[in-house]
């Protein structure tokens, strides 16, 4: 055979090979999306959705969807539940209480590699600013330092999860030895740390916007220490999830979630005052009170799009730098075609 004759023979199969390879990776980081989703994934299956998510600032990018009607436009109604904390939601998620949910990498990871559960994040929430998240005392407090919370308690909303890894990683790199400083018996919902904080049960509290502009306002609480440094600055905090069995079962579903999700974190990440707006329109005991003053002064995170592997891996390393797992975890396993 001429070598032209090759030619037109190779060309159009190294071209479907090609085509193969970059379907079969679109998922992956795109906003979210599973490999079904890289083909047409057909027409809504479900059209009313459970989703329960963390009421924090970390999800601004969701309420500006939900508060604007974008999951409406997708032919989507949303069944909102505030979340406690991420570990509170997903064994009621893996028991089909929830079809999604949004929360921190942590309690995810810990699942899926604990309790082998079929968790599959679908998108990225939020990266952690300086501000967003930080250490609080009261003002009389005789606790000015970090080195002072050695012996005293310090208010976390659940055990082993985001909020104790941020607060683990700038304690141990400013010298000060976890087994020094306690932590509370019970978690401690975010909405009540600023009565924990002011009647003298926890004598510091770890925090993200908004109950931390919340309880400096309506407590006077001061910071302490930021929590947007060395291993955990500009972190990923919280992503979107669902079962792997649920986005086999609703590709249409998830496809049209996503887009609005996407079309929602691209206002949160541009325009502060449509997710400050967003925020305020929260209510009720779990999601807080997020007033128009609350919400005028909150410093927000940054809302990325997509899925970007190499930035997820950050978590899972950081978890095993401060003893949350005992082997390195490959992230990939818990995304789209991993």
């Amino acid at each position: 055979m001429s070598g032209n004759a090759r030619s037109r023979v190779l060309v159009p199969a190294l071209a479907l090979v090609l085509l193969a390879v970059l379907t079969g990776c679109g998922g992956l980081f795109g906003l979210g999306g599973t490999n079904a989703a890289a083909a047409d994934p057909g027409p809504l299956g479900k059209t009313t959705l459970n989703v329960s998510v963390v009421p924090a600032l970390d999800s601004a990018g969701f309420f500006v969807a939900l508060k604007e009607g974008l999951f409406a436009k997708q032919g989507l109604t949303i069944n909102y539940t505030p979340a406690t904390s991420s570990d509170t939601v997903i064994n009621e998620q893996v028991a089909g209480k929830f079809d999604i949910t949004g929360g921190n990498y942590v309690s995810y990871i810990q699942h899926y590699i604990s309790d082998h559960q079929p968790l599959e994040i679908v998108a990225e929430g939020s990266l952690m600013q300086e501000g967003t998240q930080a250490l609080y005392t009261m003002p009389d407090s005789k606790i000015t330092t970090l080195s002072a919370l050695r012996g005293h308690v310090l208010g976390i909303n659940a055990p082993g999860n985001i909020n104790y890894l941020l607060a683990a990683s700038v304690l141990t790199e400013n010298g000060i030895p976890l087994d020094s400083v306690r932590f509370p018996s019970a978690p401690i919902p975010f909405p009540m740390m600023g009565a924990a904080l002011a009647s003298g049960k926890v004598a510091a509290a770890a925090l993200p916007e908004p109950f931390a502009t919340e309880i400096m306002q309506k407590y006077g609480a001061v910071p302490l220490a930021d929590l947007n440094q060395g291993a955990t600055q500009n972190f990923p905090i919280q992503g979107y999830v669902v079962t792997r069995s649920w986005a086999k079962h609703n590709p249409g579903t998830l496809k049209a979630f996503l887009a609005a999700l996407k079309q929602g974190q691209k206002i949160a990440d541009t325009n502060q005052a449509a997710a400050r707006k967003a925020m305020e329109s929260l209510s009720g005991p779990m999601a807080g009170q997020v007033t128009t003053a609350v919400g005028a002064t909150m410093t927000l995170n940054d809302y990325p799009l997509g899925i970007d592997p190499k930035r997820l891996q950050r978590v899972p390393d950081v978890m095993l730098q401060f003893g949350l797992l005992h082997k390195r975890f490959n992230i990939a396993s818990m995304l789209p075609g991993g």
